[in-house]
């Protein structure tokens, strides 16, 4: 699976934003899942959206599912 969590810029927290991978790992049934951050280097800067907004106001973080996500 590759996705990417989308969190407020001012949360700097590696771990906090890793446990919102696990966290949307769980709802894809993959709780059992090794989840590897070797891939992850925070390189993206994104003009928030609304539909994002939204849930980063809901729940601190937005998953964008790339691949592999179903």
């Amino acid at each position: 699976m590759h996705f990417d969590i989308i969190v407020p810029q001012e949360i700097k927290d590696k771990t906090m934003i890793y446990s919102y991978g696990m966290e949307y790992l769980k709802t894809k049934g993959q709780e059992d899942s090794r989840f590897s951050t070797n891939e992850c280097n925070f390189c993206h800067i994104e003009k928030i959206k609304p539909e994002w907004e939204a849930k980063i106001n809901l729940k601190g973080y937005f998953i964008i599912e790339m691949e592999n996500c179903e």
